[in-house]
């Protein structure tokens, strides 16, 4: 029986007689929406005077710009949904090949789009496309919707149009050709074929024009030395993975070193293979993910890599230099000997910014004849020129540059003497710039220009020779903003688009390929021609090497972070929360100091009753120019060397929450990353947003477990000896922990079943994943204070561990030979002293998510069933089921699951891109966005995988043999990642988990995850 009871929704309905409630009750919107005056038809729709602006503040939006260029696609028009175009299928992604390069980082892509909106980054797998995406690349989508982005052309810092400043900047020409005052362009490395023609063909037509290229990170030391070589102003291109022996001095190839992209490359040498891996030694003086990385790693002052370059340039050359003794004489020498014998299978990198240098590492690859050096496909990412910087200063302050016209620079904020730089911009009659947003340049110009995103424009690129990569726009421009390019076009008098441009010009490049088909993979591969070697006066070089000594009291290195890079992309936040692969601190750049120095100064890093990291102030002084940071106290840093990143400390056309850190630039006289400096103890005490403090493996021998090439040769038969299966006691008897069930199991063999394997050799820390991850997920950011209080919300960690000893090895063997509780062998004193990270460590890194349990230990817990597991093998969590008890998280053995203590989006607590319309449209649609109050966790992308599933459905065919991929699988660039159906038995993750080297994380616990490791394999 039905039941009768009347209800109601507020006391105001009680009042039969209310005017307001039979209003409502008639009236579904309070406010009609006048749908028929632009809905009827084509033509009405045209003419109509309701805007789409006022439309979709009706429907709930407020964004007009980026709603109305998402919906307007590259090319075609799609506004209304009535005049749907065909291409575009509500709810199902568009991929756009394209290419990205901003000066800094590149990379060859798809970009993921739905319904016109840019949102997730992917990587380009054609063949050819080597570039892959790292963490700023995958980030780079979230820069596009920055809401603080320059948006109109601006003349004295006032809004203006482009036909204005088109106008003015074209009397400036005028006006300087017919004084003969100078013309200069100042950029970055442009790399475009199409963009320097028009340069060229600005020149010409401008005669006192000259064009000066600028990178805010300099490598023009090795440029130099390869175009005194060479004859070409570019960079040797390497492939580690024909190297069988890798030294670096002072190069972080597995960082930013030349532009970074090796990682590939080297995890092919360093996973082992028939009993072989490459050997890799590393100098360096800052800890980087290539020491890391490192078979053996030396921590040394940068006047001792000069001289340890010198050493094994007569040990390979044969070549007679005069050194003394030098520091760690003994590494060096066996470095030296087994790069000599390994020939053309050797190869030698350095980082140190001196020709002299630089000329060296072109003698020992050439005396090699290395395999791994390339001088044929060369890298043409890095072009600029200190000297002619240095000269462009002296010609602005001097009055002789009558306009200066600047693309995608900064020099306020990077140049070290950037107060002369703008004292001579006050005597330039005119100064213009193309800038993505107001940057401390751009607000001190007479004009500034919003430059368009690189997914909003149109562009050609020559990365490396002998490739030809295509940048197209995969929305149209969010606000008013003009290309650098078409400035030229306009100023040529060339009435062309930058399209047709770049298409008529591409036909040199194009290798036989249609345009469509070159648009359509994004690049074109071509064979590039070897250069020829010219010669050099190395012995010179050498000799001058010899004779560095350190000056000052400390060494001062300057580097760039995995997260910020050179600085361009500090107003993102997934940037900024990123934590830092080595210190694994966020929001922030510090001091990093040994050990031993710190405790010269008296600086301390401690752990608060919170879990926070505090740390000491310092002052850094170079020369007259100091800076007050905090200090990392960083194993493996060498003594007598600090370090501090470059890129923090940007303060114009930043959110105020991203404006953090301090400015290194101040600090990089000359260009050069070594400085002599003097480093003095300041007053206060940091709070550091650090979610892994220095950790050992103290007792967790089943998390990381690594051997040595050795033993691993020699016993690979006998997994038992370097791979050992945990025991438990069962009826007084030991056996193999899984072996050991609580519960039945059901059968798994039927259907998909989805395995993740990681192999903690190829794994570089690089953080792409997390990134990619982030994309993907909507996981949002909590800033700074809720890391610090332990609450960063990244579904994707990777754990960084160190060692107390020397090796690994040497750490379990301590800890084995514990007796007792007290005294030096007693467990309580030496696990307190094995928290103490040696002063040169071993590094692991390990990414950990949701292990995705068969006999997951959070769903035996979860009052609601909120957490189940699929048949897939998916742990999965339904949100709206869940009421944050959090009982999930106390029992999940490896602490993978996030819980939302505040709502993150639409929040101003927490101004980062959830919390405007703009930031919300890189949104991924196909994951919710999880409210307040809910535990989250990675989920193995299903939706990733259940559109594979329904594609190829869809396509009446099987899902393709490693058809599947996770967010984190497809972005790591290293292979380090497999993801796949461990069902089906030729797919890469089913031989994968039939390795002798696999092992799951807290294998005794009987969880039986999903996930599974390789053991570590060391080459010592």
């Amino acid at each position: 029986m039905s039941s009768n009871k009347k209800y109601w929704k507020s006391v105001e309905e009680l009042n039969e007689n209310s005017s307001i409630v039979e209003t409502l009750r008639n009236n579904e919107f309070v406010e009609e929406i006048p749908t028929d005056t632009f809905l009827s038809d084509k033509d009405s729709l045209s003419s109509s005077s309701t805007t789409r602006r006022d439309f979709l503040k009706y429907v709930g939006f407020s964004t007009a710009a980026a709603t109305l260029a998402a919906c307007e696609g590259p090319v075609h028009k799609s506004i209304p949904y009535v005049l749907q175009p065909e291409q575009i299928i509500p709810g199902v992604a568009d991929f756009y090949a394209t290419t990205m390069f901003d000066g800094f980082d590149f990379a060859n892509l798809l970009v993921k789009t739905r319904e016109g909106r840019p949102i997730k980054i992917e990587n380009n797998t054609l063949v050819g496309a080597k570039f892959t995406a790292n963490a700023r690349v995958h980030a780079s989508v979230l820069s596009m919707y920055d809401n603080m982005r320059l948006k109109v052309t601006k003349i004295d810092q006032k809004d203006a149009t482009w036909a204005a400043a088109d106008l003015k900047i074209k009397a400036s020409l005028a006006d300087a050709k017919a004084k003969g005052g100078q013309v200069v362009l100042l950029t970055g490395t442009l790399a475009s074929p199409s963009t320097e023609k028009l340069i060229a063909e600005f020149i010409a037509q401008n005669p006192t024009a000259k064009h000066v290229v600028y990178d805010a990170v300099s490598e023009s030391a090795a440029l130099d030395a390869f175009e005194a070589v060479y004859g070409e102003r570019a960079l040797a291109d390497y492939d580690f993975s024909k190297a069988a022996t890798i030294v670096s001095v002072g190069a972080d190839f597995l960082g930013d070193w030349q532009g970074g992209g090796y990682d590939a490359g080297y995890a092919q040498g360093r996973i082992p293979q028939k009993g072989k891996m490459s050997k890799h030694f590393q100098f360096e003086a800052n800890m980087t993910l290539s020491g890391a990385a490192a078979d053996k790693r030396v921590p040394m002052t940068v006047a001792a890599q000069k001289q340890a370059l010198v050493k094994i340039y007569s040990i390979v050359t044969g070549a007679s230099v005069a050194i003394g003794k030098i520091a760690n004489e003994d590494v060096v020498v066996k470095a030296a000997q087994q790069l000599k014998s390994a020939g053309s299978k050797g190869v030698l990198v350095s980082g140190i910014q001196d020709k002299n240098a630089q000329l060296l590492v072109l003698a020992i690859n050439q005396a090699l004849a290395s395999e791994a050096f390339s001088t044929a496909g060369t890298r043409q990412i890095r072009k600029g020129s200190d000297a002619k910087v240095a000269q462009l200063i002296a010609d602005m302050n001097a009055g002789s540059v009558h306009t200066l016209i600047m693309s995608d620079v900064n020099p306020v904020y990077t140049l070290a003497n950037s107060k002369e730089f703008v004292s001579g911009l006050k005597k330039v009659k005119l100064s213009a710039a193309f800038s993505l947003r107001e940057d401390e340049t751009a607000s001190v110009t007479n004009i500034a220009i919003p430059a368009p995103h690189y997914l909003e424009s149109w562009n050609d690129l020559v990365l490396t020779k002998g490739t030809y990569s295509l940048v197209q726009p995969t929305i149209r421009p969010l606000f008013s903003s003009k290309q650098f390019q078409e400035g030229l076009l306009s100023w040529t008098g060339n009435s062309a688009s930058f399209y047709d441009y770049i298409k008529a010009n591409a036909a040199v490049y194009l290798n036989g390929m249609t345009w469509n088909k070159a648009l359509h993979d994004g690049l074109v591969v071509g064979a590039p021609v070897p250069t020829t070697a010219g010669s050099a006066d190395y012995t010179a070089a050498a000799n001058a090497l010899a004779q560095a000594k350190s000056e000052g009291e400390f060494e001062l290195v300057l580097y760039t972070k995995t997260g910020l890079g050179d600085g361009q992309q500090a107003n993102n936040p997934w940037l900024q929360e990123f934590p830092d692969p080595i210190t694994r601190v966020s929001w922030d750049n510090y001091i990093t100091i040994s050990r031993a120095d710190a405790e010269k100064k008296q600086l301390t890093n401690e752990i608060v009753a919170n879990g926070g990291l505090n740390g000491s102030y310092a002052t850094v002084k170079v020369g007259n120019v100091s800076v007050t940071a905090p200090v990392i106290i960083q194993p493996g840093q060498a003594p007598g060397t600090i370090g501090l990143a470059l890129g923090y400390g940007k303060k114009a056309g930043l959110k105020e929450e991203m404006q953090v850190g301090v400015n290194a630039y101040a600090l990089y006289n000359n260009f050069n990353n070594v400085q002599a400096a003097s480093l003095t103890k300041a007053a206060g005490e940091h709070e550091f947003a650090c979610v892994q403090s220095q950790k050992t493996l103290m007792g967790r021998g089943d998390i990381i477990k690594e051997t040595t090439l050795t033993v691993f040769t020699a016993k690979f038969d006998e997994p038992d000896v370097w791979n050992p299966t945990p025991k438990v006691s069962l009826d007084h008897k030991e056996v193999e922990a899984t072996s050991v069930d609580l519960w039945e199991s059901f059968d798994r063999s039927v259907g998909h079943h989805f395995n993740l394997s990681i192999d903690l050799n190829a794994c570089t820390g690089c953080g792409a994943c997390v990134i990619a991850c982030h994309a993907e997920n909507n996981v949002p950011v909590v800033g700074k204070s809720e890391v610090r209080r332990s609450r960063d919300m990244h579904w994707l960690r990777i754990d960084r561990y160190y060692s107390s000893e020397e090796t690994f090895e040497q750490d379990n063997e301590k800890k084995e030979s514990f007796n007792g509780l007290f005294g030096d062998k007693g467990s309580l004193g030496g696990f307190g002293q094995m928290e103490s990270p040696a002063d040169n460590p071993q590094v692991a890194f390990q990414p950990v998510m949701c292990q995705h349990c068969n006999h997951a230990p959070c769903e035996t817990v979860c009052p609601v069933a909120a957490t189940s597991h699929g048949r897939q093998g998916q742990n999965q969590m339904a949100y709206n089921r869940c009421v944050g008890t959090r009982y999930c998280a106390n029992n999940c053995p490896y602490k993978v699951r996030r819980f939302n203590w505040f709502l993150y989006n639409n929040n101003d607590e927490f101004d980062f891109h959830m919390n405007d319309d703009l930031g919300r449209m890189v949104v991924n649609p196909d994951v919710n966005v999880r409210s307040r109050g809910v535990m989250e966790k990675c989920s193995m992308c299903i939706q990733k995988t259940q559109l594979t599933i329904l594609t190829a459905k869809r396509e009446g065919r099987e899902v393709a043999t490693d058809e599947f991929q996770t967010a984190c699988s497809a972005a790591c660039s290293s292979g380090a990642m497999v993801f796949g159906d461990v069902n089906n038995k030729e797919s890469q993750v089913a031989k994968l988990a039939e390795s002798n080297r696999m092992y799951h994380l807290l294998e005794h616990v009987g969880t039986k995850p999903n996930v599974f490791y390789h053991v570590k394999v060391r080459n010592t």
